[in-house]
């Protein structure tokens, strides 16, 4: 496993809930040693991690955003990616549509409809 392979990688879906995937994917890539960023409207702090509120907000720019969230936030997402120049959109289980798969292609965002934590071998 390569953590390195994109750099820092943004979580889009962060919550506070531990039952919900996007703490417990953002709480195991922290383990694993990942260089991660959580991201939720919210803001807040989740794991003692500033939570941000934007993509945009995040002081340096992310090789990698992770989609944890309802496929029509995952399109919202596409878009902010490719205002900000990111390049792989990787979509959890669920969070992908044909609609932020289309964009992602027309913008050239490369994008991976898996689960990260069992590809990486995390999970």
């Amino acid at each position: 496993m390569n953590i390195n392979e994109y750099g820092l990688i943004a979580v889009v879906g962060v919550s506070d809930d531990a039952s919900k995937y996007g703490h417990k994917i953002f709480r195991d890539m922290l383990k694993a040693g990942y260089p991660v960023k959580g991201v939720n409207p919210k803001g807040g702090f989740v794991l003692g991690n500033n939570i941000y509120k934007s993509l945009s907000e995040i002081e340096k720019k992310p090789g990698l955003v992770i989609t944890v969230v309802p496929p029509a936030i995952t399109d919202q997402i596409v878009e902010e990616c490719n205002k900000l120049g990111i390049g792989t959109v990787w979509m959890q289980p669920g969070s992908g549509s044909e609609a932020a798969l289309e964009k992602a292609r027309t913008y050239g965002i490369k994008t991976v409809t898996a689960c990260f934590m069992v590809q990486k071998g995390i999970w």
